[in-house]
């Protein structure tokens, strides 16, 4: 575990500084260009696609800090591209952007609900744009930081665990009577209901929503209802800090 430790912590120091690597798909030649020209101008390393299919390849090969990705191009649409992406390992936390001439209401909450993290309609502003990169891209270092930082605190809390047993066994082979260890008092019980709850531990151990329909058998939407309300009543924001609150809290599936 240590030496996991030590491997995430490298890659988040080589992740804070080196050059940002942008993704751009879009069919329109032009377009790609006047993005690589303007990106390039603001310290990113940009790799430009004309189709999402060269898009999938050049992702397997190099994976990107953020993507930026049109929605209608021939062959395959932006929004296949993106579910296609989202179903890798390595490409469900990427940052991923929409710029599209569909401007419709429901074309925007498809690409959100299949998993942009942003959606512009182009024409667009090249400070927008801007704005929107410098914030997902900050947003997954955040995220990275922050796993980090959990694990660092499950190998110091091992590590604890470790000595507090040769402190104990050593103790209780000098002693004619080992001394009782006080056992740790259970955590409060969940204000979830049963529902919920077994949302709650299928979370904490890393399920996707996706995962976590499979193994209670109720769909994906059901499953993120049941995590509003668990991070409302247990005042929340997101996965991670619930992951924390489990930990720091005592919540241990038996």
């Amino acid at each position: 575990m240590s030496g996991l430790l030590v491997i995430l912590s490298l890659l988040l120091i080589i992740q804070k500084s080196k050059m940002k690597k942008i993704l751009v798909v879009d069919d329109d030649l032009i377009l790609r260009k006047v993005l690589q020209n303007s990106l390039e101008q603001k310290g990113y390393q940009v790799i430009s696609v004309g189709s999402a299919k060269e898009a999938l390849n050049q992702f397997n090969q190099d994976v990107p800090d953020i993507i930026v990705s049109d929605v209608s191009m021939p062959e395959m649409n932006g929004f296949e591209f993106c579910r296609q992406l989202r179903s890798q390992p390595s490409g469900k936390l990427i940052p991923f952007i929409f710029l599209s001439a569909k401007d419709d209401l429901d074309d925007r909450i498809q690409g959100h609900t299949i998993g942009a993290d942003s959606y512009l309609t182009k024409p667009f502003e090249m400070k927008e744009l801007l704005a929107h990169i410098e914030a997902l891209i900050e947003r997954s270092r955040r995220v990275h930081a922050e796993i980090v930082h959990l694990i660092e605190q499950l190998v110091n809390s091992q590590s604890a665990r470790v000595l507090a047993n040769i402190d104990c066994d050593s103790a209780a082979q000098q002693a004619i009577t080992p001394p009782k260890t006080e056992r740790k008092s259970p955590p409060e019980p969940l204000p979830l209901t049963p529902a919920e709850e077994r949302v709650f531990w299928e979370t904490i151990q890393g399920f996707t929503n996706k995962q976590i329909s499979e193994r209670l058998f109720i769909s994906p939407r059901t499953v993120q209802t049941h995590l509003s309300n668990i991070l409302n009543k247990l005042n929340l924001n997101n996965r991670t800090q619930l992951v924390r609150f489990a930990y720091e809290q005592g919540y241990e599936k038996v």
